[in-house]
């Protein structure tokens, strides 16, 4: 155990007999992994379906995404328990103690949407880079000269690969052989993750600021707001229903789940610390996404539901920056804040993306985790700098079947973790029994309802 563990671990004791209130300060400065897997699901994708959900429906359905993340953190807690008592990477478990093909699958699919939805964070990366810029210098270039517009996105969107790719690389460190380079490892894991936490802080401040300056304008109703909280209707018509299962299908997603396990053993986590865990995803995780996806549906829904601007379909993050502007934010607020919020979930999501990629080819490979096999699989994602050129018109065939790929291996998996969660053969004595496994047994069942009904739906309502 390094000295930096043994620390943590004393600090940990030290809290045992302490109200839960009086750990949080503690617990927040050793969490980690939780807000990496904040980091990833505080994507483009969240941005979209937080700004729809407020401009198509108000704040009616601001319970939607809350409700949507509880449900799937109860995996991850799952995940978590099993991984810290075991010390074996979740694939591991998988392949040895239930299917080698799922697991395969699993960490494939892992893989593969990891670099495809990279394709959409791209252009949208270069995009809210542009505003920034054009905005903070008044710099732009010729819009009707397709060819230099291009060579200018393709160039912002190299500019962020660039930085994805040093984070990710810098993280990435070779596997430590002895106790001084293990610490040496840690240290820069710990850098790491106070980098993201600083990052998801400076996400939620931006649209904080954007909610803020469109409260100062008069345009949020605050008690409709408290009230959009309670679940007290659903959606009646089929446009409400898909927002609905989507927001609840995706708020984790597949490579969440491959990624988290490695993340808590490059920690260095044992089954010590398996309450910190849970308060590492609620503080990192669960806290992040529920206030960056309230806060852009708040802004939406403030500035354009029932306000006489014409919503068609899905909201995307470039035009809600010229909307809110024209229903009165001024232009650095609706502009360049927003611009600035958007860029930091894209550019948190794209680093994630490169770390699963690196961590599933390591594991199907069985490659050093830190090696220069590892380190080239990082970047694996680059081509979807392309998506500047070809996202548009490749998106609609490449996304629905992989959300259907996806979607369908999820809860397979979740089986395949709630089968393992009921095994005295892999958890020994760590098995849970009596009251507390029938609660995480009807929470797993919860949880792989969910998220079958969700893609059930989702691949129905696009191929009919």
């Amino acid at each position: 155990m390094t000295h930096s563990a043994k620390s943590d671990a004393l600090a940990l004791a030290s809290l045992s007999n302490k109200p839960w209130f009086s750990r949080i300060p503690t617990y927040l400065r050793l969490s980690g992994p939780g807000w990496l897997q904040g980091a990833m699901t505080l994507g483009g994708g969240s941005a979209v379906t937080s700004l729809t959900i407020g401009a198509l429906f108000g704040y009616e359905f601001l319970w939607v995404q809350p409700v949507a993340m509880l449900i799937g953190c109860v995996m991850l807690f799952v995940l978590s328990y099993q991984t810290l008592h075991t010390q074996a990477s979740p694939f591991e478990s998988m392949k040895k103690h239930l299917n080698r093909p799922i697991a395969y699958a699993w960490a494939t699919a892992a893989f593969a949407s990891s670099i495809i939805w990279g394709f959409a964070h791209y252009p949208l990366s270069a995009a809210m880079l542009e505003e920034i810029i054009l905005v903070s210098s008044g710099l732009s270039v010729d819009q009707e000269n397709t060819g230099w517009r291009n060579a200018y996105l393709m160039l912002l969107a190299i500019a962020v690969w660039a930085l994805c790719a040093f984070t990710a690389w810098s993280y990435g460190k070779r596997t430590a052989s002895n106790e001084n380079e293990a610490s040496t490892r840690v240290n820069t894991i710990a850098i790491f993750e106070t980098g993201i936490k600083l990052l998801s802080g400076l996400v939620i401040l931006a649209f904080l600021w954007v909610v803020l300056s469109a409260s100062f304008n008069g345009q949020i109703d605050w008690s409709a707001v408290l009230a959009g909280y309670i679940p007290s209707s659903l959606p009646s018509d089929s446009q409400g229903v898909t927002v609905l299962m989507a927001a609840l299908g995706s708020a984790v997603g597949i490579n969440m789940t491959f990624i988290y396990g490695f993340t808590l053993l490059h920690k260095r986590w044992t089954a010590e610390h398996v309450t910190l865990s849970r308060y590492d995803i609620g503080i990192g995780l669960v806290l992040p996404y529920i206030l960056v996806t309230s806060l852009i549906s708040i802004a939406a829904a403030g500035a354009f539901y029932d306000g006489g601007v014409d919503i068609q379909g899905k909201l995307s993050p470039t035009q809600a920056g010229k909307m809110f502007m024209s229903t009165g934010l001024d232009e650095v607020t609706s502009r360049l804040i927003f611009a600035f919020g958007i860029l930091g979930m894209a550019v948190g999501s794209l680093v994630m993306h490169m770390l699963c990629c690196g961590s599933a080819a390591a594991a199907m490979f069985k490659w050093e985790e830190g090696g220069y096999k590892y380190k080239l699989a990082l970047l694996a994602p680059t081509p979807a700098v392309l998506g500047v050129f070809y996202w548009a018109s490749m998106g609609p065939y490449v996304v629905l079947p992989t959300a259907a790929i996806c979607g369908f291996l999820l809860p397979l998996a979740y089986i395949g973790w709630a089968l393992l969660h009921n095994r005295p053969d892999y958890l020994g004595k760590a098995m849970p029994t009596g009251t507390n496994r029938l609660l995480f047994n009807l929470a797993m069942g919860i949880c792989i309802v969910t998220v079958l009904a969700s893609v059930t739906y989702s691949v129905w309502i696009n191929v009919s």
